[in-house]
Protein backbone atom coordinates (compact mmCIF):
# COMPACT_ATOMS: atom_id res chain seq x y z
CA UNK A 1 0.00 0.00 0.00
CA UNK A 2 1.55 3.30 -1.12
CA UNK A 3 0.13 6.59 0.11
CA UNK A 4 2.08 9.72 -0.71
CA UNK A 5 1.90 13.09 -2.41
CA UNK A 6 1.81 11.88 -5.98
CA UNK A 7 0.43 8.36 -5.63
CA UNK A 8 -2.26 6.49 -3.74
CA UNK A 9 -1.99 2.83 -4.64
CA UNK A 10 -2.86 -0.56 -3.24
CA UNK A 11 -0.20 -2.86 -4.63
CA UNK A 12 0.03 -6.63 -4.33
CA UNK A 13 3.71 -7.47 -3.92
CA UNK A 14 4.40 -10.94 -5.31
CA UNK A 15 8.16 -10.63 -5.03
CA UNK A 16 10.81 -7.93 -4.73
CA UNK A 17 10.49 -7.27 -8.47
CA UNK A 18 6.92 -8.38 -9.21
CA UNK A 19 3.97 -6.14 -8.43
CA UNK A 20 0.29 -5.91 -9.31
CA UNK A 21 -1.70 -2.71 -8.87
CA UNK A 22 -5.06 -3.60 -7.34
CA UNK A 23 -6.36 -0.11 -6.64
CA UNK A 24 -5.35 3.49 -7.21
CA UNK A 25 -6.68 7.01 -7.09
CA UNK A 26 -8.72 8.13 -10.08
CA UNK A 27 -7.88 11.79 -9.53
CA UNK A 28 -6.02 13.57 -6.71
CA UNK A 29 -3.63 11.51 -4.65
CA UNK A 30 -4.27 11.70 -0.93
CA UNK A 31 -1.19 13.84 -0.33
CA UNK A 32 -2.36 16.34 -2.93
CA UNK A 33 -5.79 16.47 -1.29
CA UNK A 34 -4.18 17.26 2.08
CA UNK A 35 -2.13 20.05 0.47
CA UNK A 36 -5.12 21.61 -1.30
CA UNK A 37 -7.31 21.44 1.80
CA UNK A 38 -4.54 23.00 3.89
CA UNK A 39 -4.21 25.85 1.38
CA UNK A 40 -7.98 26.42 1.39
CA UNK A 41 -8.00 26.59 5.20
CA UNK A 42 -5.04 28.97 5.32
CA UNK A 43 -2.61 26.42 6.74
CA UNK A 44 1.00 25.84 5.75
CA UNK A 45 2.83 23.46 3.43
CA UNK A 46 3.19 20.51 3.32
CA UNK A 47 -0.48 20.12 4.10
CA UNK A 48 -0.46 16.70 5.75
CA UNK A 49 1.36 17.65 8.97
CA UNK A 50 -0.46 20.99 9.18
CA UNK A 51 -3.93 19.48 8.83
CA UNK A 52 -3.10 16.72 11.34
CA UNK A 53 -1.73 19.19 13.87
CA UNK A 54 -4.81 21.39 13.57
CA UNK A 55 -7.11 18.33 13.78
CA UNK A 56 -5.76 17.47 17.23
CA UNK A 57 -7.74 20.35 18.75
CA UNK A 58 -10.90 19.65 16.76
CA UNK A 59 -13.73 17.13 16.43
CA UNK A 60 -15.07 15.45 13.30
CA UNK A 61 -18.34 17.38 13.19
CA UNK A 62 -18.56 17.92 9.42
CA UNK A 63 -20.05 15.23 7.19
CA UNK A 64 -17.84 14.77 4.14
CA UNK A 65 -18.27 12.39 1.19
CA UNK A 66 -16.47 9.10 0.67
CA UNK A 67 -16.33 7.56 -2.78
CA UNK A 68 -17.17 3.89 -3.30
CA UNK A 69 -16.21 1.97 -6.43
CA UNK A 70 -16.86 -1.66 -7.36
CA UNK A 71 -13.11 -2.21 -7.45
CA UNK A 72 -10.44 -0.99 -4.99
CA UNK A 73 -9.90 2.49 -6.47
CA UNK A 74 -9.93 5.77 -4.57
CA UNK A 75 -11.13 9.27 -5.36
CA UNK A 76 -10.27 12.34 -3.30
CA UNK A 77 -11.42 15.17 -5.55
CA UNK A 78 -14.95 14.99 -4.15
CA UNK A 79 -13.97 15.41 -0.52
CA UNK A 80 -11.50 18.15 -1.44
CA UNK A 81 -14.24 20.03 -3.32
CA UNK A 82 -16.66 19.53 -0.41
CA UNK A 83 -14.18 21.14 2.00
CA UNK A 84 -13.65 24.07 -0.38
CA UNK A 85 -17.41 24.59 -0.82
CA UNK A 86 -18.12 24.48 2.92
CA UNK A 87 -15.22 26.83 3.63
CA UNK A 88 -16.50 29.36 1.08
CA UNK A 89 -20.08 29.05 2.34
CA UNK A 90 -19.29 29.42 6.05
CA UNK A 91 -16.48 31.94 5.69
CA UNK A 92 -15.29 33.19 9.08
CA UNK A 93 -17.82 30.94 10.86
CA UNK A 94 -15.93 27.86 9.71
CA UNK A 95 -14.42 25.86 12.56
CA UNK A 96 -11.05 25.08 10.98
CA UNK A 97 -9.97 22.57 13.63
CA UNK A 98 -13.22 20.61 13.27
CA UNK A 99 -12.93 20.68 9.48
CA UNK A 100 -9.37 19.35 9.68
CA UNK A 101 -10.49 16.58 12.02
CA UNK A 102 -13.43 15.73 9.75
CA UNK A 103 -11.30 15.68 6.61
CA UNK A 104 -8.51 13.61 8.15
CA UNK A 105 -10.92 11.07 9.66
CA UNK A 106 -12.92 10.63 6.44
CA UNK A 107 -9.84 10.23 4.25
CA UNK A 108 -8.19 7.76 6.62
CA UNK A 109 -11.39 5.74 6.81
CA UNK A 110 -11.54 5.45 3.03
CA UNK A 111 -7.90 4.37 2.81
CA UNK A 112 -8.20 1.78 5.57
CA UNK A 113 -11.59 0.43 4.46
CA UNK A 114 -10.34 -0.22 0.94
CA UNK A 115 -7.16 -1.82 2.23
CA UNK A 116 -8.98 -4.18 4.59
CA UNK A 117 -11.45 -5.04 1.82
CA UNK A 118 -8.57 -6.03 -0.46
CA UNK A 119 -6.90 -8.12 2.23
CA UNK A 120 -10.08 -10.05 3.00
CA UNK A 121 -11.01 -10.68 -0.63
CA UNK A 122 -7.47 -11.55 -1.74
CA UNK A 123 -6.74 -13.62 1.38
CA UNK A 124 -3.69 -11.53 2.26
CA UNK A 125 -2.59 -11.32 5.90
CA UNK A 126 0.28 -8.82 5.75
CA UNK A 127 0.18 -5.17 4.75
CA UNK A 128 2.94 -2.56 4.51
CA UNK A 129 2.15 1.13 4.84
CA UNK A 130 4.59 3.26 2.82
CA UNK A 131 4.96 6.74 1.37
CA UNK A 132 4.75 10.23 2.85
CA UNK A 133 1.17 10.01 4.07
CA UNK A 134 2.10 6.87 6.03
CA UNK A 135 3.44 9.32 8.63
CA UNK A 136 -0.13 10.32 9.46
CA UNK A 137 -0.74 9.22 13.04
CA UNK A 138 -4.49 8.68 12.67
CA UNK A 139 -3.98 6.54 9.57
CA UNK A 140 -1.42 4.42 11.37
CA UNK A 141 -3.68 4.05 14.41
CA UNK A 142 -6.74 3.09 12.37
CA UNK A 143 -4.85 0.59 10.23
CA UNK A 144 -3.25 -1.02 13.26
CA UNK A 145 -6.63 -1.31 15.01
CA UNK A 146 -8.25 -2.92 11.95
CA UNK A 147 -5.28 -5.24 11.45
CA UNK A 148 -5.52 -6.42 15.06
CA UNK A 149 -9.28 -6.87 14.77
CA UNK A 150 -8.91 -8.99 11.62
CA UNK A 151 -5.75 -10.89 12.64
CA UNK A 152 -3.65 -9.16 9.97
CA UNK A 153 -0.08 -7.96 10.40
CA UNK A 154 0.55 -4.29 9.63
CA UNK A 155 4.13 -3.14 9.01
CA UNK A 156 4.76 0.58 9.37
CA UNK A 157 8.11 2.32 8.95
CA UNK A 158 9.47 4.66 11.60
CA UNK A 159 8.40 8.23 10.97
CA UNK A 160 11.94 9.19 9.93
CA UNK A 161 11.56 6.88 6.91
CA UNK A 162 8.24 8.37 5.78
CA UNK A 163 9.54 11.51 4.10
CA UNK A 164 12.09 11.09 1.33
CA UNK A 165 11.79 7.98 -0.83
CA UNK A 166 15.51 7.75 -1.69
CA UNK A 167 16.06 4.63 0.44
CA UNK A 168 13.03 2.92 -1.10
CA UNK A 169 14.24 3.71 -4.63
CA UNK A 170 17.75 2.45 -3.80
CA UNK A 171 16.34 -0.79 -2.37
CA UNK A 172 14.17 -1.35 -5.45
CA UNK A 173 17.19 -0.76 -7.71
CA UNK A 174 19.26 -3.25 -5.71
CA UNK A 175 16.73 -6.07 -6.05
CA UNK A 176 16.23 -5.33 -9.74
CA UNK A 177 19.99 -5.45 -10.22
CA UNK A 178 20.55 -8.79 -8.48
CA UNK A 179 17.59 -10.28 -10.36
CA UNK A 180 18.96 -9.09 -13.71
CA UNK A 181 15.99 -6.79 -14.25
CA UNK A 182 17.85 -3.51 -14.01
CA UNK A 183 19.26 -1.44 -16.84
CA UNK A 184 22.83 -2.19 -17.86
CA UNK A 185 24.34 0.61 -15.81
CA UNK A 186 27.60 0.80 -17.77
CA UNK A 187 25.74 1.35 -21.03
CA UNK A 188 23.06 3.63 -19.63
CA UNK A 189 24.92 6.46 -17.92
CA UNK A 190 22.88 8.92 -20.00
CA UNK A 191 19.62 7.46 -18.70
CA UNK A 192 17.18 10.23 -17.88
CA UNK A 193 14.40 10.33 -15.28
CA UNK A 194 10.87 9.39 -16.37
CA UNK A 195 8.36 11.01 -14.05
CA UNK A 196 5.39 9.02 -15.42
CA UNK A 197 7.03 5.60 -15.54
CA UNK A 198 4.55 2.93 -14.49
CA UNK A 199 5.26 0.16 -11.99
CA UNK A 200 6.76 -2.81 -13.81
CA UNK A 201 8.24 -0.80 -16.67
Amino acid sequence: MLYQGGHSHIIYVKDYTEFEILGKTRDDAVGEAFDKVARTLGLGYPGGPEVSKCAESGQATYTLPKTKFENYDFSFSGIKTAVINIAHKEGEKLNIANMCASFEKTVCEELVENTIKVMKEKNVTKVVLAGGVSANRLLRKMLEEEANKNDFIAYMPDLKYCTDNAAMVASAAYYNLINNKAYNIKEKLDLNAKANLKIGE
